[in-house]
C-alpha cells in the first residue's frame, strides 16, 4: 500500500489498471492533494508482494479496501478505478455503501456478457486475443500472459508506443512521452516483476460473474457513480462506458469524443476528481479535514 497527500485528507482509493504494479504518477497524486485528497494505492492479490488469491472475484476488492482503510484508521472514502481498476471501484460502491461516498470508472470495462454488449468489439487485436484466452480458462491464459510478461519485464518508456501495437489510438500515442511514459513503463515492469498471477486473476475475474449487482445513483438512490470514457479507446472500447452509463441507475456519464484510454489520465484527471467530490457532496476545502 502507498499513501500520498495530506495525512488528514479524505482518502481517494485508486484502483490501477491491468496489469499494473504499485507505482504512482506524481501529476495524478498532486491533483488529488490539491483538492485535499489523500491517495491510497494498493496491490491487488497476486501483484508485487501481495499474496495471490486464486479464484478471486471483482467483488473481493471491497473487503480488501475496507481492511486497508481500517488499518490506517480511515472511515469514509471516495474511489476511482482506471481501466481494469474500474470494476473494482464499482465493487466498492456496491458493497461499501455509507462508507464509500462516490466512485468513478475511468475507461473501465463493463461486465463480460452484458446484455446487448459486444464485449470484444473495437478492442485492439492484443486484447481480443488476451480475453479470448481468459474465456478459454486459466491454462490457456497462463501461457499467453507468460509470453507477454517477457516483453514487459524490462520494457522502457521509449519502447512503449511501438510495443503496445494495436492497443493505441492516435490520441493515446500522442501522450506516451516524458514522465507519463516513464510511469507507464515502471508500472508494467512492477506488474510482472514477481510473476503473472495478479494479471492472470484480474483477467479471469473480468470474464466471470463479478460477484455483486451493479448499483449506483444519487439523491439517496445509492452510491453516486461517474463514468468517464473516450471514443478513441482501443483497450476498453467506448461501448463499455456507454453500457455502464445505461445500466447504472443515476450514473453521471462523460462519454467524450477524441479521448483515448490513456488521455483521460493525462488531460482529465483533475476534472474527474472534482466530479467525484461533487457527487460525494464534499467541497475541496472539506476534503482536507477528513480523518486520514
Amino acid at each position: 500500500m502507498l499513501a500520498c497527500g495530506p495525512a488528514g485528507g479524505l482518502p481517494l482509493v485508486f484502483h490501477s489498471g491491468t496489469p499494473a504494479g504499485l507505482v504512482t504518477y506524481d501529476p495524478m497524486t498532486d491533483a488529488a492533494a490539491a483538492l485535499g485528497l489523500r491517495t491510497i494505492a494498493y496491490s491487488r492479490p497476486g501483484y508485487g508482494a501481495s499474496t495471490r488469491h486464486p479464484g478471486r472475484l471483482v467483488a473481493d476488492a471491497a473487503a480488501d479496501v475496507a481492511a486497508i482503510l481500517d488499518y490506517i484508521g480511515a472511515g469514509q472514502f471516495v474511489t476511482a478505478g482506471w481501466s481494469g481498476g474500474g470494476p473494482h471501484a464499482l465493487a466498492c460502491a456496491a458493497l461499501l455503501p455509507g462508507r464509500c461516498l462516490a466512485a468513478a470508472s475511468i475507461a473501465g470495462v463493463a461486465p463480460y456478457g452484458g446484455q446487448g454488449l459486444d464485449w470484444l468489439a473495437g478492442m485492439g487485436t492484443e486484447n481480443v486475443q488476451e480475453f479470448a484466452a481468459a474465456a478459454d480458462g486459466e491454462a490457456v491464459l497462463t501461457d499467453l500472459l507468460e509470453e507477454g510478461a517477457s516483453a514487459l519485464r524490462d520494457v522502457t518508456a521509449a519502447e512503449l508506443a511501438d510495443g503496445m501495437g494495436g492497443l493505441l489510438s492516435a490520441a493515446d500515442k500522442a501522450v506516451i512521452s516524458g514522465d507519463f511514459a516513464e510511469y507507464l513503463a515502471a508500472s508494467f515492469r512492477a506488474a510482472v516483476a514477481s510473476g503473472t498471477a495478479g494479471w492472470l486473476d484480474d483477467d479471469l475475474a473480468f470474464v466471470r460473474d463479478w460477484g455483486f449487482p451493479l448499483s449506483g445513483g444519487g439523491n439517496g438512490a445509492g452510491v453516486p457513480i461517474t463514468i468517464w470514457q473516450g471514443d478513441e479507446d482501443r483497450m476498453v472500447p467506448y461501448a463499455h462506458g456507454a453500457w455502464l452509463a445505461g445500466h447504472l441507475p443515476g450514473a453521471r456519464a462523460h462519454l467524450l469524443p477524441g479521448e483515448g484510454h490513456l488521455t483521460l489520465a493525462v488531460s482529465a484527471f483533475g476534472q474527474i476528481l472534482a466530479d467525484i467530490l461533487d457527487l460525494a457532496g464534499v467541497r475541496p476545502a472539506d476534503a482536507g479535514g477528513q480523518p486520514g
